[in-house]
């Protein structure tokens, strides 16, 4: 497996961990306001998969799915888990194509910058990995203060040893 499968099999199954430990909690813990991330785990969770989500559609060259965080408010741990299986799927496989084509230092225009702006195919996949590593963090410290043991350590050498991958 190379970095790029490793990279991106490690970051939707450790949120979908995260997640699943979710279902712990009550609709109100889900929704309880922190001083970290976009508020809530709610929130911060359809934050993530929506930045999957936008992402992959800038960089397919695709019309961007409208803004859905606020009715993401009312959806379920399961909703969300569905939506990051699907995004998950679309992202990497775009991110494995991307890679096998060797278009990684290629550019592509993000037109939701005001004005739109050239990125990098690589550059963009990788700030997409490093996003949702940085708000599984926050995460992980809205779980602790709930009150949740035993949560994962979230790194890659740890999800390696839990995988059966040495």
């Amino acid at each position: 497996m190379d970095i790029l499968d490793r990279l991106l099999k490690h970051d939707v199954w450790t949120t979908r961990q995260l997640l699943l430990r979710c279902r712990e909690l009550t609709p109100q813990q889900f929704d309880q306001r922190f001083d970290a991330g976009p508020g809530s785990l709610r929130e911060t969770f359809a934050h993530m998969i929506g930045n999957i989500e936008v992402w992959t559609d800038l960089m397919r060259g695709r019309p961007v799915r409208p803004d859905s965080e606020p009715k993401e408010r009312a959806e379920s741990v399961e909703g969300l888990i569905g939506r990051l299986d699907v995004a998950a799927v679309d992202f990497g496989s775009l991110a494995r194509q991307i890679a096998d084509e060797g278009r990684s230092d290629e550019l592509w225009t993000d037109v939701l910058d005001d004005p739109p702006t050239q990125k990098t195919f690589g550059g963009a996949v990788a700030h997409v990995i490093t996003h949702n590593m940085a708000h599984r963090s926050e995460v992980l410290h809205m779980l602790q203060r709930l009150g949740l043991q035993n949560l994962i350590e979230g790194d890659v050498l740890s999800w390696e040893k839990m995988e059966g991958r040495k």
